[in-house]
């Protein structure tokens, strides 16, 4: 008999531990074939075990010319409805996703799956709300009891908010700050998702706290871009800060999803 395993499970509790009991039971055991199918479909346990953070999947829908909103963040349509599809898929894919507070007064998003037969899919919301902004008659809050909403927050932000926010059904969690630029610390919101079991996290909404971060190591494993055929104009919001594709984190992978 013998047993082919294409990766040996990270996780120090268990590594290696099922090929040592086969081996002992004198079953042949080799390790390797697809590998590297299986380090991209496990991505997200790698990523968590490994580095204590999520696997970052950064989605940007962009124009012609590489803009993601009109003038002044007024949202605009870029792709069509085949892309907003595999968007939702990857919803579906994913153990959470994260927007910053900036979108969510904006548009007042949802931000489920609304594939049909694939609602229960829908991830975890996370929203980047130092201040705990967020208006209690948002749809997010609306629906945290239906489906979870993280709101990461700093130490300063005002208990009664937060005491309200969570009579509503939303989580609030409280994370480092940084003073330049002001905001939330990324690395310590990664871990503190990592510590909630996240492996899999989509950052969308064009966060601006995230594109100002996306060519450091905390920001993005993946960057994934919906390419419009239309263009916005040089006054439009320009996606990662006017950097191109290829200044995402060296180890990034940076690929087109739609």
């Amino acid at each position: 008999m013998r047993v082919v395993s294409a990766v040996q499970d990270p996780n120090p509790e268990v590594a290696g531990q099922g090929h040592a009991r086969l081996r002992a039971a004198g079953i042949v055991v080799e390790v390797g074939l697809g590998a590297a199918e299986a380090a991209r479909d496990h991505a997200g346990h790698f990523r968590r075990i490994r580095d204590k953070r999520p696997h970052v999947i950064l989605k940007l829908a962009v124009s012609s010319d590489d803009r993601i909103a009109a003038p002044g963040h007024r949202p605009v349509a870029i792709t069509g409805d085949a892309a907003r599809s595999r968007v939702h898929l990857l919803r579906a894919q994913s153990d959470a996703i994260l927007v910053g507070i900036g979108t969510v007064l904006a548009d007042d998003p949802l931000l489920t799956c609304r594939l049909p037969g694939m609602e229960a899919q829908s991830p975890v919301r996370v929203v980047l709300d130092r201040a705990l902004r967020i208006a209690g008659s948002s749809r997010l809050v609306h629906s945290a009891r239906e489906v979870p909403l993280w709101l990461m927050t700093s130490n300063l932000a005002e208990a009664p908010a937060a005491m309200k926010l969570g009579a509503a059904g939303a989580q609030v969690v409280r994370v480092a700050t940084t003073s330049a630029p002001p905001g939330l610390d990324l690395h310590a919101v990664l871990h503190a998702l990592s510590d909630k079991g996240i492996t899999r996290l989509l950052v969308e909404g064009g966060s601006a706290r995230w594109r100002r971060r996306s060519s450091r190591p905390a920001s993005s494993t993946r960057c994934g871009c919906c390419a419009g055929p239309n263009s916005i104009g040089a006054d439009g919001v320009p996606a990662l800060n006017a950097l191109p594709l290829s200044a995402v984190h060296p180890v990034a992978e940076a690929a087109c999803v739609c």
